[in-house]
């Protein structure tokens, strides 16, 4: 896959007092308190966070461990270091994130071998599923928003292992009731004036219906897990319907220079038909019979990402994926077309975080807080390789299935490739299918099959 940004920082909590027992691969100590350095490099990153503790502890954050010869010459250089400064001083909190795959620091020779990696990163909330992102992505009106705001909560408040907290989640959707009903007209006049008949049905099934909710404050009254959370996705997935009642097209105008390129002016559905080529079978789900043939469905998000989408369903409708041999690594399975030029080198297009647009042949620093609306840590997100030539372009074809694992994620549970590609969407259905995939299995074919009415292409095209 492409190269990546990455950086390196430095923090700790020290006096300059024992700078003398740090070791010459150190950055300089007497900008401590705050000190953040960062130098950006190329190619695969390797991170890892140290915790030292006075005392007997030298660890590795939960990511990773220490080899032996590491944690004694942690240990050595942690004593070294009390001698030095006593016991005034109770922690260092060393952060390094390197570029490039070469051997992490050892403290007596200047290089440990490689160990694995977290990454420091802010108190994140990033959506875990590709539903729940996209449904992030609408850009809906602030009643709408406030109202998804509240269930979602819900869905965190689900996850408490103990005793779940009942009254809080009817408070919730009380309070969602509430913006509904009093924002009724702000909801329906946001919506273009022929599909305000369509919105006003999906309105009463939002308050009404089986999947509304009411309903959904009837499950939660019977204090039933499971029924509050399948009434709770009916009715998050009626907001997601009405939401996009309100966004017919972009939000934001394209930059002039951009205009040429193929673009999305809202949500697509590609269905790719994956099949087996070594003679073994895809498990099918509930029983059913092992196939050579499986299905899988991404949604493309042109509201957040409208020229990387816009070029990669132009190519699906021009059948440039069909035939296309998959490669597979431990984290994404790769469209086997890495020279191929049939599409357009659309620039990186990466939408941060309460930003109104995307911002093109930038990428994004999650050190400093800045999250794209189409995170990368998700399973089966769906991005863009890097152009061979430059990283502040996309390939003209070559695509990615991102396999994120939490096991290997940072701190804040971000992929250390957060903010380095454009994410343009989501598997939604055959999820289970992605593991499956093994290098060789080709896309027999690949089609678009919502959203076509979407996809504005320019005029020489």
């Amino acid at each position: 896959m492409s190269t990546v940004l990455s950086s390196a920082i430095v923090s700790c909590c020290a006096s300059s007092a024992f700078s003398a027992a740090i070791p010459t691969v150190f950055l300089p100590w007497s900008a401590c308190f705050g000190a953040r350095t960062r130098l950006r490099q190329r190619r695969r990153s390797i991170r890892v966070e140290v915790r030292c503790v006075f005392g007997n502890k030298c660890s590795m954050g939960a990511a990773g461990q220490f080899d032996a010869q590491t944690k004694f010459n942690f240990s050595t250089l942690c004593e070294e270091m009390k001698k030095k400064v006593g016991s005034a001083i109770t922690l260092i909190l060393i952060a390094v994130q390197i570029s490039y795959p070469v051997p992490l620091l050892n403290w007596s020779t200047g290089f440990i071998s490689p160990a694995a990696a977290v990454l420091y990163s802010p108190d994140t909330k990033v959506p875990r599923t590709g539903e729940l992102a996209l449904r992030r992505a609408i850009p809906a009106n602030t009643s709408m928003k406030a109202i998804q705001e509240s269930l979602e909560d819900i869905s965190y408040l689900l996850r408490i292992p103990q005793r779940k907290p009942y009254g809080t989640m009817e408070g919730d959707v009380k309070k969602a009731l509430k913006v509904a009903v009093d924002e009724k007209e702000s909801i329906l006049s946001s919506m273009p004036t022929d599909l305000r008949e369509k919105g006003s049905t999906v309105y009463a099934s939002l308050i009404d219906g089986k999947g509304g909710l009411k309903s959904l404050l009837d499950s939660i009254k019977e204090k039933d897990p499971d029924k509050v959370s399948v009434s709770l996705a009916s009715t998050l997935d009626t907001v997601a319907e009405l939401e996009l009642l309100q966004a017919p097209g972009l939000s934001f105008l394209l930059p002039a220079q951009y205009m040429k390129y193929p673009r999305l002016t809202g949500r697509g559905t590609i269905e790719f038909i994956i099949e087996k080529r070594d003679g073994s079978t895809f498990s099918a789900p509930s029983g059913g019979e092992p196939t050579k043939l499986a299905t899988i469905q991404v949604v493309i998000d042109g509201y957040s990402a409208p020229l990387t989408a816009g070029n990669f369903a132009k190519l699906v409708k021009d059948g440039a994926y069909s035939g296309i041999t998959l490669k597979c690594t431990n984290q994404a399975i790769i469209s086997d077309n890495e020279l191929g030029t049939d599409g357009y080198g659309v620039p990186l297009e990466i939408k941060p975080s309460g930003q109104f647009e995307p911002l093109y042949r930038t990428t994004l620093s999650v050190q400093d807080g800045e999250l794209p609306v189409l995170p990368l840590s998700v399973y089966g997100a769906v991005a863009m390789a890097h152009s061979s030539a430059s990283e502040e372009y996309s390939s003209p074809s070559q695509f990615f299935f991102y396999l994120y694992d939490k096991r290997n994620a940072g701190l804040g549970g971000l992929s250390f490739d957060e903010g380095q590609f454009s994410v343009f969407g989501y598997t939604t259905i055959g999820r289970d299918i992605l593991p499956q995939i093994k290098t060789g299995d080709l896309i027999q074919s690949a089609k678009l099959v919502e959203g076509g009415e979407r996809l504005v292409l320019p005029d020489d095209k």
